[in-house]
C-alpha cells in the first residue's frame, strides 16, 4: 500500500506534500530532521493522507497536489481539518481501498 500525505509545520506554518509506502515511519523520519526539505519545520502534523495500490498511482497524486492549480485544493482542505480539530462535526467520507481487485 502506498501513502500520499499531507504534513502541516507547526513552528513554520508551511505545507509539506510527499508519499511513501510506510506512513508512520516517514512522518517519524520528517520529525527527527532526517529530511532536508522538511528539517526547517519541525514539529509536523498529519492533516491529510490518501492511499494507493500502486506507486504509481501515489506519484500521479502527489504530482497532482504539488501543481500550482491544486495548492488551492489543499488550502480548503486544511480549513476542514481546523474545523474537525475543533469539534465542528467533519466526518470522514473516504471509502476504503481494495487492492486485491486492482491486478
Amino acid at each position: 500500500m502506498f501513502h500520499v500525505y499531507v504534513l502541516r509545520s507547526s513552528k513554520a506554518g508551511r505545507r509539506y506534500v510527499g508519499s511513501c509506502e510506510d506512513l508512520d515511519e516517514r512522518l517519524r523520519r520528517h520529525n527527527l530532521g532526517h529530511s532536508k526539505a522538511t528539517r526547517h519545520g519541525i514539529a509536523w502534523t498529519l492533516i491529510h493522507s490518501e492511499r494507493f495500490c500502486s506507486r504509481t498511482e501515489a506519484s500521479k497524486k502527489e504530482r497532482y497536489y504539488k501543481s500550482g492549480r491544486r495548492r488551492e485544493e489543499l488550502d480548503q482542505l486544511q480549513w476542514v481539518v481546523l474545523a474537525a480539530a475543533t469539534g465542528r462535526g467533519f466526518e470522514s467520507r473516504r471509502p476504503e481501498i481494495d487492492c486485491s481487485r486492482a491486478r
